[in-house]
């Protein structure tokens, strides 16, 4: 490893907290596994300082440095892309994503990322803690997810919101439409979740597997349409999918969601159109300022197609 390329430094957050550090370089990165493996194995990776191994089982705030043996391939351009923001100052912004927009590049989504948006904003403004893929992230939605996303503008900020993250200091509330009626008004799902073992783009519960971490999802019944639930959700932590794939285990996909079992009943047939991915709306946040203390909460309406889905349901007409 020489001195002369630029180390991309990923702090790790409870999102990858137990898992093996070959596959969480390869997501925080940006790069496929077998290239992460490479890097290790060649000396490119250090755990805290030190060498490493890649089945080595990552905890909540180990600190990963990458350095990658051709940067350039990995440069991030911003992009003029109009952003809706509800908040910002000199340390963060809160941002409304809209649904079918990518947080941050991957194979397959280089360009037209909440991050292309955020680096023409910002400018060089943005945390550098999630790496040159991922500058300012500090917590992801789904593609097809909309809703509210903090951003860190400095790594002192980044490193406080994930440490609360982490600690279940921020409150993410979703609403989403659901297949099936609820016998209870509320409860909680408490199940582990890892990558599903045959479709590896696909996340699954995971009982008794060591691999997977723990998932905790609360969920409340705001509205009861016999066939498909209205749905309040906290997020306890914060797995990949983990809505999605909690909800489609207890029998419930979202609607849409033709990943984990949604979009399939007659309803979402007809309604085909309104349906862009799963209905799934991250709508309020709330969290501490890190470097105020002043507690801070936003909330987003609901996405013109959500609001035009209650509508048909209010009516009656399944």
């Amino acid at each position: 490893m020489t001195g002369e390329r630029e180390e991309e430094i990923f702090l790790v957050s409870e999102e990858y907290a137990g898992a093996r550090l070959d596959a969480a370089l390869a997501s925080l990165a940006g790069v496929s596994r077998s290239a992460a493996v490479r890097a290790i194995e060649g000396g490119e990776v250090l755990l805290n300082g030190g060498a490493c191994e890649k089945k080595r089982i990552l905890a909540a705030g180990d600190r990963i440095a990458y350095f990658p043996d051709e940067p350039e391939e990995w440069q991030v351009l911003p992009e003029e892309i109009p952003l809706d923001i509800l908040y910002e100052d000199a340390d963060l912004l809160v941002v409304n994503k809209p649904s079918g927009m990518v947080v941050h590049p991957a194979a397959g989504n280089r360009t037209g990322t909440l991050v292309n948006a955020l680096l023409y904003h910002c400018k060089d403004s943005l945390s550098g803690v999630g790496g040159v893929i991922r500058p300012g992230i500090v917590h992801r939605i789904d593609k097809y997810t909309s809703g509210l996303l903090v951003v860190a503008k400095n790594d002192f900020t980044h490193l406080r919101l994930s440490e609360d993250l982490s600690h279940h200091g921020i409150v993410r509330e979703y609403h989403a439409l659901a297949n099936g009626g609820f016998r209870e008004s509320r409860g909680t799902v408490d199940l582990p979740i890892g990558r599903h073992p045959v479709d590896r783009k696909k996340m699954a519960v995971l009982a008794g597997d060591p691999n997977a971490k723990r998932a905790v999802t609360h969920y409340e019944l705001l509205e009861d349409f016999g066939k498909i639930s209205y749905l309040k959700l906290i997020l306890e932590t914060g797995r990949t999918h983990q809505i999605r794939v909690h909800l489609s285990h207890i029998g419930h996909p979202l609607l849409g969601d033709e990943v984990y079992g949604g979009g399939r009943t007659p309803f979402e047939k007809q309604h085909k159109a309104l349906l862009d991915g799963q209905a799934l709306h991250a709508k309020a946040l709330a969290f501490t300022h890190p470097r105020t203390g002043e507690p801070m909460r936003f909330e987003s309406p609901l996405p013109e197609n959500f609001e035009k889905l209650l509508a048909i349901l209010r009516t009656g007409r399944l």
